[in-house]
């Protein structure tokens, strides 16, 4: 196998998965994904998270083609999450006197998952590790994603090991540096990635951002996706954006209908939206298209443009299910339009209503809700409706 160096003795050691369907069991990677460790090898020999537990063999030869009979001083765990600790078990039993170094937090989920650590070795914001000639220091940043994550920032070469931050759905199709790969392929995967895994931890992001700001980063390794090395401003610039609600001037509409009725609404509205000069309008089955596509393009435009027939008193199901998952992931700062139908009963529209005061986006204009077929007048209710949001969006 090759051997893919970051540094003079700094091994890159990933894995492309292009089997599995689900990340996390939840969201599509129709173009898989990678999962990135990393081995520094100086006076002492430092780990830098695991893989997924179905690459342990691969792995542990890898580092036994490395490191020629050495042992594993230190596992650095930046990331508890199973596709980074997966083979954390492994590697403790081939190396039974390693050391885990993680924060106060890191040890009571390797107790949950795997075991009760040993050896430990438990660091704090601004520590630091000696390897020798390589400097391992420490910063918290929790709930990017998860509540024990830090970062490692090895201070002689000035890479940032950042664990899920700057990762990016899609595997590594043979480069692995940001140099080496086409970055417009990628820029939907890594959006994405955010947005579905990331995005619902913004203000925590914000915060990482500012605090690892005064570091003098020249590379950025990340578990998931590329290693930056060359344009680092490409994925830290859309972090920033992403993570602080910066949306463009297009609209979502998302739709649930059994026979076609609200369907019927929802292109009258995106008609109206594109003859009033929108050009970014994105119009979605919600029983069709995966949550995943839709929030992230949600996070990308300022407006979004919802609607649901009535179900057995409710909203369907799938605008319900998309819908708790939006309100879940506590989006900011967007323009609303809530628009429906009904047979014989209402409940769609109602329960949509219930969605606008939880997320406590702007309404622009009030609900728009047919009987049966769309009939003039709520047709020109449409029309006003996608009206309303021109106008926010041209100002």
């Amino acid at each position: 196998m090759h051997q893919v160096k970051l540094a003079e003795n700094i091994y890159y050691l990933g894995y492309n998965d292009r089997r599995t369907h689900l990340f996390e069991n939840i969201w599509p990677i129709p173009h898989g994904v990678s999962y990135n460790s990393y081995l520094i090898v100086d006076e002492k020999v430092a780990l830098i998270d695991t893989v997924e537990r179905q690459y342990i063999d691969d792995y542990l030869e890898d580092i036994d083609a490395i490191l020629a009979g050495r042992k594993v001083d230190y596992l650095v765990i930046n990331h508890m999450e199973p596709d980074h600790s997966g083979a954390l078990r492994a590697i403790v039993a081939k190396y039974p006197d390693i050391i885990l170094v993680g924060n106060k937090k890191t040890f009571g989920f390797v107790e949950s998952f795997y075991m009760k650590p040993v050896n430990i070795l438990e660091v704090n914001d601004n520590d630091v590790l000696e390897l020798g000639k390589n400097k391992l220091q420490f910063q918290m940043i929790p709930m990017v994603h998860w509540p024990e994550t830090m970062i490692s920032y090895e201070e002689t070469n000035k890479i940032l090991f950042a664990g899920d931050a700057f990762g990016s759905f899609g595997t590594l199709d043979g480069g692995v540096f940001d140099d080496e790969i086409n970055l417009d392929f990628y820029e939907e995967e890594i959006m994405r990635y955010f947005t579905n895994i990331v995005g619902k931890y913004c203000p925590h992001t914000q915060r990482a951002i500012k605090k690892l700001a005064p570091l003098d980063i020249r590379m950025i390794a990340a578990t998931h996706g590329p290693i930056w090395r060359t344009n680092l401003d490409w994925v830290l610039s859309r972090y920033n954006k992403w993570s602080t609600y910066t949306t463009e001037n297009g609209v979502v509409v998302v739709y649930g209908s059994m026979y076609g009725n609200t369907q019927k609404m929802a292109e009258v509205i995106a008609r109206q939206l594109s003859e009033r000069g929108i050009k970014d309008i994105r119009v979605y089955d919600a029983s069709k298209t995966h949550a995943s596509y839709i929030i992230n393009d949600i996070f990308k435009y300022k407006a979004f443009i919802v609607g649901s027939c009535a179900y057995n008193n409710a909203m369907f199901p799938n605008v319900e299910t998309l819908l708790t998952k939006i309100e879940h992931m506590g989006i900011k700062d967007h323009y609303l339009g809530v628009f429906g139908n009904f047979s014989w009963n209402g409940g769609g529209v109602k329960n949509l209503m219930k969605f606008a005061e939880a997320v406590k986006w702007e309404l622009v204009y009030d609900p728009v809700e047919e009987k049966g077929a769309l009939k003039k007048d709520k047709y020109e209710q449409c029309i006003e409706l996608a009206n309303a949001m021109a106008d926010k969006l041209l100002g």
